[in-house]
């Protein structure tokens, strides 16, 4: 098939011809980060067995080799029929993200009217946000959301004795608390205002976006599609190396895996406590294995702290610093190897991994947006980086009380065979004739009307 490129006031957007499409349901996977390859994934060979066409819509802000071996890994890139070319910093992105996924939406009306296109976005990542807005705004209709009500929510109250602070978690009064993490709460609130059809992990989430107005026609409790993944991921034979053969030194003992990228535990007072709390761990005699993501060196290089990291790998074999593991697969072939004590992270999609894996997730951050990891499964516990000393009296507390070993027994979550879930909520949909018409005030207020508003 033959790309071209448009130009789209001046933001160039790649469609590859040779698709066609007529009077039929189509499915728009979008895709554009890490999360969404693996997570989105898994709709495609569910939509195929269930005789559903799909595309991708690809923004390709991870276009290099390391960030971007997700489309490769989990087979995405033939499937793209857009890549929107996304370029810049938050602020170039988001606009690029509307403008072009405006153009798409009025791309494909004219091209095949007759065409039920249903975009589906994933999360909290800044296509969700942004991509309802395009669509929405080009064509006047809304798109449904995977991984929906996505909210934050934190302990209502706080101590800086690790013992006090833990039963806070487990055991005591919750709330919301949707500032942190930044743009991803506001991405996934947008994203519900802007979608039709939500797909909830959780009854938690589907509590969420009913309080929030949604109607509860429209939201599906599913469970979370990155079950799906894991499970696929953690087949043997799901990949053709080890990531023992990368990091041998992984096979000695337990390990806490570490990733840190947010933003706000970019900035330095945070930041810091985290890097002086690891060193601390370190020179104790944990074994702690850093994963250094693009927010990671940034934060290093800006704080003139990368180096001392460097130095302290070179001297203590129980330190590890690598580079972002590029196949998914090893990350599951680590995670259930083991080998893999628990795992320190401000990242949302290792919560539930680890919950559905059975292994200790220990969560850099005062919120999360998965408190039922808490709350519910107990395979998780806020670290929050308040200080140096409380970030590594925390882990220690929590390792050396045996917590680790109830956390390993926390219930799953999340599901199984998600997307063939998903797939079968739009079939029933568009059988059903539930597709053809987006429902209008009046409707919704229980007043009859002649007319429907047109939708799809």
């Amino acid at each position: 098939m033959i790309e071209k490129t448009v130009l789209k006031d001046h933001l160039p957007v790649k469609i590859r011809k040779g698709f066609d499409f007529q009077d039929e349901l189509v499915l728009a996977v979008v895709t554009a980060t890490k999360p969404d390859f693996y997570k989105q994934a898994p709709l495609l060979p569910a939509a195929d067995k269930a005789g559903i066409k799909t595309i991708v819509i690809h923004t390709g802000q991870h276009y290099d080799e390391l960030l971007g071996h997700g489309m490769k890994e989990f087979k995405l890139e033939d499937r793209v029929a857009f890549n929107l070319q996304v370029r810049g910093d938050l602020l170039q992105k988001s606009y690029e993200l509307v403008a072009k996924m405006g153009f798409v939406s009025r791309y494909l009306r004219e091209n095949f009217p007759k065409t039920l296109f249903i975009p589906i976005v994933h999360g909290d990542t800044l296509v969700a946000g942004m991509a309802p807005i395009g669509w929405m705004f080009g064509r006047g209709e809304k798109v449904a959301q995977n991984e929906a009500g996505l909210r934050g929510m934190a302990p209502k109250s706080f101590s800086k004795d690790p013992e006090t602070y833990i039963n806070n978690q487990w055991s005591g009064e919750w709330v919301m608390s949707r500032q942190e993490p930044f743009p991803e709460q506001w991405d996934t609130f947008t994203a519900g205002a802007g979608a039709e059809f939500q797909f909830a992990p959780t009854e938690l989430n589907k509590t969420h976006l009913l309080n929030e107005g949604n109607p509860e026609d429209r939201i599906f409790v599913v469970g979370n599609s990155v079950v799906d993944a894991v499970e696929a991921k953690s087949r043997k034979g799901s990949s053709e190396t080890s990531v023992f053969d990368d990091f041998p030194e992984l096979e000695n003992g337990e390990w806490i895996r570490m990733d840190i990228h947010r933003r706000l535990n970019l900035t330095e007072a945070r930041f810091k406590s985290i890097v002086n709390g690891a060193f601390d761990l370190v020179k104790r005699g944990e074994q702690i294995v850093w994963i250094e993501l693009s927010g990671t060196r940034f934060a290093l290089e800006k704080f003139g702290l990368r180096k001392k990291v460097i130095e302290l790998a070179k001297s203590r074999p129980n330190f590890l610093f690598t580079p972002l593991w590029k196949e998914y697969s090893h990350v599951m072939e680590f995670l259930n190897s083991g080998h893999c004590l628990a795992e320190l992270t401000d990242s949302g999609s290792m919560q539930e991994e680890l919950n559905h894996l059975g292994v200790p997730c220990m969560t850099v951050r005062y919120n999360t947006d998965r408190p039922e990891t808490v709350m519910k499964a107990r395979s998780n516990l806020l670290v929050p980086a308040y200080s140096s000393d409380f970030f590594s009296g925390t882990v220690r507390h929590i390792k050396e009380n045996g917590l680790t070993d109830q956390m390993k027994k926390g219930q799953k979550l999340y599901g199984s065979r998600v997307a063939d879930k998903i797939i079968a909520v739009f079939k029933k949909l568009y059988d059903g004739g539930k597709l053809k018409t987006l429902r209008s005030v009046p409707e919704v207020l229980g007043i009859a009307e002649d007319s429907k508003v047109s939708f799809l």
